[in-house]
């Protein structure tokens, strides 16, 4: 009988303790304090960088190519010389055209003098009217040949200028096509040279058409600051100004297209470059702010887990007017110094207690 006893005993014992409730097991999580604080309104696009000038250097007469004065990727000045071109065969057209010149000169005064001559004995009627026009024709005849020939001249002069190629424009020099020896052809298709213009340099990229009117009322304000910032996300590069808006919106794709010039003294941007772009078009003050990562997706829409007394959580549906990868604008649901959670909000539910690990 005691032994029936001892066991009846030691089932309650163990029914008593299955009903007691064990403590609530609290969340790890990350929290962040909501603040207020005055946050730029911007517009976010990809962009390209361009050279505010590009060249594409081409001989303007033919020859050998005798030399080369400068080094792929150099950095070149306006007006630098850059190639030479054999200048003999242009010297010697020089040099006729001159003897052409000189000739023709002479032969320009014998005629002219001939006319002035016949002038007075046409007058006295020693010889006819028509021998006298032939003289005077003949004259003007040498004064348009001695035109000609001073065009000619400054032809040849010309064309013996371009057997040197300077520069047209301060910038940097590609990969270089033609070599010292080589036979180069007067307006060939295959440039010698591009020269890019990179400072300052120009961002272009495009924005959707809704968003003209942001731009279109800034118009004979203050320039619009814009930052380029490295594709893979960092720090931002440089800072420039909107310099141009297009004059139409591309039907095709319902963009318009913008460029911003930045001063790239120290080549931070190099044409071809995809970088970020942030427009910062206005400034709004006392904005509420929390890290984007707080910021959920549900079924309903977007929430954030908000920390209330006792460590318990709630679950609150907010309205976010704009985001950043690190931060985001609470329209409504969320008010400045309120605790959010920014991570282990897997792990909650709307009236789950949390313990706080970090806070940021």
């Amino acid at each position: 009988m005691k032994r029936i006893m001892a066991v009846l005993a030691v089932a309650l014992a163990a029914c008593s303790g299955a009903k007691q409730k064990p403590p609530e097991e609290k969340v790890p999580v990350t929290v962040a304090v909501a603040s207020s604080k005055d946050v730029p309104v911007q517009i976010h696009a990809i962009g390209t960088v361009q050279p505010i000038s590009n060249v594409a250097v081409r001989a303007l007469v033919g020859g050998e190519l005798q030399k080369v004065w400068f080094k792929e990727g150099d950095d070149v000045r306006r007006g630098q010389l850059l190639f030479t071109i054999d200048e003999r065969p242009y010297q010697a057209a020089l040099a006729q055209a001159q003897a052409n010149l000189a000739r023709d000169v002479a032969n320009q005064k014998n005629a002219e003098s001939q006319a002035a001559r016949y002038a007075d004995l046409v007058k006295k009627d020693f010889v006819t009217r028509e021998d006298y026009d032939k003289f005077t024709s003949a004259a003007e005849a040498a004064k348009a040949t001695v035109a000609a020939d001073r065009a000619a001249v400054d032809t040849a002069r010309l064309e013996l200028s371009y057997c040197e190629i300077r520069s047209p424009l301060d910038g940097r020099t590609g990969s270089l096509m033609a070599h010292a020896g080589n036979i180069v052809k007067a307006n060939d298709t295959t440039p010698m040279l591009v020269i890019n213009q990179i400072t300052p340099v120009y961002v272009q990229f495009s924005v959707p058409e809704e968003q003209l009117g942001d731009f279109r009322g800034r118009s004979g304000e203050a320039p619009v600051p814009v930052i380029a910032s490295p594709q893979a996300g960092g720090t931002p590069i440089t800072n420039g100004k909107l310099t141009f808006v297009d004059n139409a919106v591309d039907t095709t794709t319902g963009t318009i297209m913008l460029k911003a010039t930045f001063p790239n003294a120290n080549r931070a941007l190099w044409p071809g470059q995809f970088v970020n772009v942030a427009v910062t078009l206005s400034s709004e003050r006392n904005a509420t702010v929390v890290p984007t990562k707080a910021v959920q997706t549900g079924q309903k829409g977007q929430y954030i887990y908000v920390v209330n007394q006792g460590d318990q959580v709630e679950m609150r549906p907010v309205k976010v007017a704009r985001s950043t990868d690190e931060e985001s604008v609470i329209a409504s649901g969320i008010r400045p110094g309120e605790t959010v959670v920014t991570d282990g909000q897997l792990r909650l539910t709307p009236k789950s207690k949390v313990e706080i690990k970090n806070k940021v």
